[in-house]
């Protein structure tokens, strides 16, 4: 867990992002997805729900798009394109998100139900419970898959979630997982005030803790120093390690080290060693008997200043007993100084003790620490450097203590870069919010390609159009002139047919009056005509040329008695001849015989 929640970092509006994902689910194209060649009807495409929800129980790594292609199913493009967006989010999500592998990888799973959800209701699959949860999870940032208690807790926490979302499967719906949500939200509330007050729990604790440490490992420090090679005889020994050795570090935790009661104190430490120690004091008789005579009063003094009581009088009394001992010349019994290190460990390095900058121990504190790989990364939270001690305290962010490293050992992993800082958190927010941004701006970009392409399509169409239509004009222009010279043809033709039909029937019409012509002048006097018109019995009436009068071109006709006597002009009885309403005896078979032929050629003629 984190240990101060981070602001949730500005992002698009919830809408406007939820609106492009609508128009990506149902516009986006990318290359070698197994999109249906062409529309599909909505009974023709396969139901995916008991699929996805079979790889969410069983909890798979697989993206989506690898489930879909894995069956040989149909698929709609908002199918394909749900799996797709699902992926990708839940992708950068693994890359991004800044959480531990092991965590990350347990949410993204999250990408078969949310392309269900995405295929059902586009963007209302991502609800406010939903975003929120996701979002939340950035106080998790700081777990770590060590086995631990804290550790399987979220695990516990985060299968119940696959009880959730299992129910939505079965339902329809995704009310158990907002409600899932809901109660997680609820219980961050009370985890928080929970470690508020670990944290300061801890942190009492662990700088009580390193102060007596210090202390401790300070007055050990001093005594070793003192003491290290020496021999002592075993009443000095012993007021050192039961008594001393105790004060000083009462002056330590007082902080007094430094003040008149911790210089006292550490040079009668010096004093006490170098008086029982033949080899030191012998070469000085007269220090040593100035020691000698100022050490007894000395301890007492420092003793009632620091403990504020006075030293028990029989507790000097063996060194008294050395120093007298000392003072005649006498060596007394030695012993060593120091047990071996397996039973009193010391170390010179609590004396000089360097404190780091407070600006420099200010740039790491409250910050997360990485040391390790992939699901293997452990995660530990800079939470205070104890002053005393120069240790860093590290925790798990929630008020769990993981260790104490001295601040120069972190200094040493920080340079060889076993230990690393956690880079900053992507909230899932962000990446949804950039993911669907991305995509809405391929989209758009496909959009305007594909509108691009239909232009340009329907441009060629109109294009070939005009051009065909051109052609046809064409076609018809000429069919139509084809036509027209055709007719024109015909028409002179038919004109020129016509007239030589007429002037072939002029002539022939001259040819035939000539004959008709002819055939009247040569009848003679007596000679016999033949009328259309009946007489009488219904016979045809039959007449005679009675007189030929040439001056007038007249012709008088009588019948057999010389009565019904009819006059003709030349002419006139040659327009009645050609009519056929007479017939001219005698030459008449010659006559008929070249009429016919006359009236045979107008015929063939006129055909």
């Amino acid at each position: 867990m984190s240990e101060q929640r981070q602001k949730k970092p500005a992002m698009q509006p919830r809408e406007e992002v939820m609106e492009k994902l609508g128009d990506v689910l149902s516009g986006i194209r990318v290359p070698d997805l197994p999109y249906s060649a062409g529309k599909l009807a909505a009974d023709t495409v396969s139901d995916w729900k008991p699929l996805l929800f079979s790889c969410w129980t069983e909890q798979r790594d697989e993206r989506v798009i690898q489930l879909v292609r894995s069956v040989s199913l149909t698929w709609s493009v908002r199918q394909i394109n749900s799996a797709y967006v699902a992926d990708r989010i839940m992708d950068v999500f693994l890359k991004t998100s800044g959480l531990h592998p092991e965590l990350a990888r347990r949410v993204a799973r999250l990408r078969f139900f949310l392309a269900w959800r995405m295929n059902e209701t586009g963007a209302a699959a991502f609800t406010d419970e939903l975003l929120d949860w996701l979002d939340g999870l950035q106080e998790f940032r700081g777990w770590s898959d060590s086995g631990g208690r804290s550790a399987r807790v979220l695990l516990e926490q985060l299968d119940s979630l696959v009880i959730a979302v299992s129910a939505c499967f079965e339902n329809g719906v995704s009310e158990p997982f907002d409600a899932f949500c809901r109660e997680w939200q609820a219980d961050s509330g009370k985890r928080d005030q929970l470690v508020s007050r670990l944290r300061q729990r801890l942190l009492e604790t662990e700088q009580g803790a390193a102060r007596q440490r210090w202390a401790d490992q300070t007055a050990r420090a001093l005594v070793g120093r003192a003491m290290t090679g020496r021999q002592l005889p075993p009443a000095i020994t012993q007021f050192i390690f039961e008594l001393w050795m105790p004060l000083l570090k009462q002056v330590v935790w007082a902080g007094d080290l430094d003040a008149e009661d911790g210089r006292h104190s550490s040079k009668l430490l010096e004093w006490l060693v170098w008086v029982g120690d033949p080899s030191l004091s012998d070469k000085d008789r007269n220090r040593l008997y100035h020691v000698g005579e100022q050490i007894g009063d000395r301890l007492v003094d420092v003793w009632r200043r620091v403990q504020g009581e006075d030293l028990a009088a029989d507790v000097l009394e063996g060194i008294e007993a050395v120093l007298v001992a000392r003072m005649r010349g006498e060596t007394p019994e030695l012993v060593d100084a120091l047990p071996g290190r397996d039973r009193f460990e010391w170390d010179t390095s609590w004396l000089q003790a360097a404190r780091p900058a407070t600006e420099v121990v200010n740039e790491s504190v409250g910050q997360w620490f990485v040391e390790g790989e992939g699901t293997d990364e452990q995660r530990r939270y800079f939470f205070a450097l104890l002053e005393e001690t120069a240790e860093i305290l590290w925790t798990n962010g929630s008020g769990v203590k993981l260790g104490l490293q001295p601040w120069s050992e972190f200094v040493k992993t920080r340079e060889c870069g076993i230990l690393r800082p956690l880079p900053a958190l992507t909230p899932f927010g962000r990446v949804l919010a950039e993911t669907i941004g991305s995509l809405a701006v391929v989209q758009e970009r496909q959009k305007a390609l594909r509108q691009k392409a239909a232009e340009e399509a329907r441009a060629r169409a109109d294009t070939l159009r005009r051009e065909k239509e051109a052609a046809e004009a064409k076609r018809r222009a000429e069919e139509s002139q084809r036509i027209a010279e055709l007719e024109k043809r015909q028409q002179e033709e038919r004109e020129q047919r016509e007239a030589d039909e007429h002037a072939e029937q002029v002539r022939l019409e001259q040819e035939q009056r000539q004959a008709a012509h002819k055939l009247v002048d040569g009848i003679k006097l007596g000679g016999w005509i033949v009328l259309a018109e009946n007489d009488a019995v219904g016979d045809p009436v039959r007449l005679k040329l009675a007189v030929r009068i040439n001056a007038s071109n007249k012709l008088v006709f009588v019948d057999r008695l010389g009565l019904n006597r009819r006059e003709f002009l030349v002419d006139g009885l040659v327009q009645e001849v050609l009519a056929g309403r007479v017939r001219v005896l005698g030459s008449s078979a010659e006559f008929d015989d070249a009429l016919s032929r006359v009236v045979g050629r107008i015929r063939v003629g006129r055909n």
